[in-house]
């Protein structure tokens, strides 16, 4: 976070030498509200666009601990969660539970998992029937067009709602009763 103070201080700066224009221009204005209204909005505007720079910083910080991919960011849990918990860790984190789009990022995602999730052999990602049995979408409820079924797999019925990936061979992929602990990667998209 060493880059943090230096970000800090130039929107400070931002801020205070919009107030003091915004306060000057208000001097000037007639003495109904408008001057007042200008400023309360441009104040909103500012603090709107400091937060957005708080949220790239934050997710530059998540790509240099994590993995830039495919324009997306990864970052490796540190421990063992349920498939809800996980996404809940993730979304709380500002990302969602990682799920391979296509093949390419299928075996990014696998190389990385395997490198950060230390043996784990498998992991959660975020591909899921809960809804409509054999029915998979992603955590956001999207249909999900890309599969890494195993062999035989998806098998688990109503009982295995849940996918995991395997960090082994090509990254295969299993259904898993959604209780189950298991390690698992957020990704965060690049703005």
């Amino acid at each position: 976070m060493a880059g943090a103070k230096p970000l800090y201080f130039v929107c400070l700066c931002v801020v205070i030498i919009s107030l003091t224009t915004a306060q000057s221009s208000r001097s000037r204005s007639s003495k109904s509200g408008k001057g007042k209204d200008d400023l309360k909005i441009e104040i909103e505007k500012l603090w709107r666009e400091v937060n957005s720079l708080k949220e790239m910083q934050a997710l530059q910080t998540v790509c240099l601990k994590g993995t830039k991919i495919h324009k997306k960011c990864y970052l490796a849990s540190k421990g063992e969660k349920s498939y809800h918990s996980a996404n809940e860790d993730c979304i709380a984190q500002g990302g969602t539970l990682s799920t391979p789009r296509d093949s390419d990022e299928g075996s990014s995602l696998r190389s990385y998992a395997k490198r950060s999730l230390t043996g784990a052999k498998d992991f959660w990602i975020g591909v899921n029937d809960m809804t409509t049995e054999g029915k998979y979408v992603d955590v956001n409820g999207l249909p999900v067009t890309y599969f890494n079924w195993d062999r035989n797999e998806p098998r688990g019925g109503a009982r295995e709602n849940c996918a995991v990936a395997s960090t082994g061979g090509q990254g295969k992929w299993s259904d898993e009763v959604c209780r189950s602990e298991k390690r698992y990667i957020c990704e965060y998209l690049i703005p």
